[in-house]
């Protein structure tokens, strides 16, 4: 089997040292591999596939010899390092928002357009984790009854922010139980306890970029002509974010057809039986490859309307295993 070179960059963050596990339990066909990160954090010791290596600086001359370059950093790195990767021969699968909306920068779900992977000038953007699981879902939907609008709450754990974001709220649990006074340093008010209507910063439209996010994106990957509404909240989970979904349909939709075809689906999970108090749960959910949907009933406020329940490791689906799959989708296609 042909063997590619890959480089991870940010191997050290929560999506890095996902996607290398992710590498090995799919025995992605990795020959050299290479961990770039900073300066300050050269020489650190990463575990891969039993071995331990040690990563290097990220900087111009370190991908000249990488195929893939899997990019868990943050937006500004990612703006100045993926071109210098992309002119050394590297192909990279971005997990910032840098390059998401970039007319010339294919953003991919494999399971919903991988065909717009044909069109990649060495650059591929890995969607915002939010919009990722609600597409898996709804793709074959507006395949088949044609969405017209979506209006989506999302209830997403605190691992979306990062390692930081998982600290501050185990750190506010052993204040609780200590009855030491709470401090929030990540977010603008305490997590423990309590639902933040806020991820990301504000804009002047009233909503937040993560939300604004969730609609360009969608119409970017799916169809530029669904109309999309979003709220998007920070709740005291640590992995798996969770979405209250409302599609309508410009066909005639009925519920036991929806359960039929996202059974059916790539990459989907039904989880739906109320008699035994069984839906979708991010305690459930953790490191589970698929997007997991429950809670399906008709919305009776319109004539073609559903509601669903969507649940996805958002470190898994969400990040690092849909960048792999992107990988893997080049070489299925061959178009690496």
């Amino acid at each position: 089997m042909k063997t590619y070179n890959i480089a991870v960059v940010g191997p050290l963050g929560l999506v890095g040292r996902k996607v290398i596990d992710i590498l090995v339990e799919r025995r992605f066909p990795v020959g050299d591999i290479k961990f770039l990160g900073t300066s300050k954090n050269k020489n650190k010791k990463v575990e891969f596939n039993g071995e331990s290596i040690l990563t290097e600086v990220a900087k111009e001359g370190a991908f000249m010899d990488v195929d893939i370059a899997f990019f868990c950093v943050d937006s500004s790195i990612s703006k100045y390092l993926a071109p210098i990767a992309v002119k050394e021969g590297a192909i990279v699968i971005d997990n910032s928002s840098a390059w998401r909306m970039d007319n010339n920068v294919p953003l991919i779900i494999p399971e919903v357009n991988p065909e717009d992977l044909h069109s990649h000038r060495g650059i591929i953007s890995n969607p915002n984790c939010s919009t990722i699981q609600m597409l898996v879902p709804l793709k074959p939907l507006h395949d088949i009854y044609k969405i017209k609008r979506i209006v989506v709450s999302t209830y997403q754990s605190v691992s979306g922010t990062g390692k930081q974001g998982m600290e501050e709220l185990n750190n506010q649990m052993i204040d609780y139980c200590f009855n030491v006074p709470m401090t929030s340093s990540v977010y603008p008010h305490q997590i423990l306890f309590n639902v933040l209507p806020h991820i990301d910063h504000f804009l002047e439209n009233g909503y937040t970029k993560e939300e604004m996010k969730m609609v360009n994106e969608t119409k970017k990957i799916l169809d530029e002509n669904i109309k999309v509404t979003a709220t998007t909240v920070r709740i005291p989970v640590f992995i798996g974010h969770s979405e209250s979904v409302n599609i309508e349909t410009e066909k005639p939709i009925k519920v036991e057809d929806v359960i039929n075809i996202l059974e059916k689906a790539k990459g989907v999970k039904v989880i739906d039986d109320i008699k035994s108090n069984s839906y979708p749960m991010p305690i459930h959910i953790q490191g589970k490859d698929e997007v997991f949907v429950g809670r399906i009933r008709k919305d009776f406020s319109i004539e073609n309307g559903i509601n669903m329940w969507i649940v996805a490791d958002n470190l898994r689906k969400g990040a690092a295993l849909n960048s792999v799959q992107i990988a893997e989708t080049l070489i299925e296609r061959n178009i690496l």
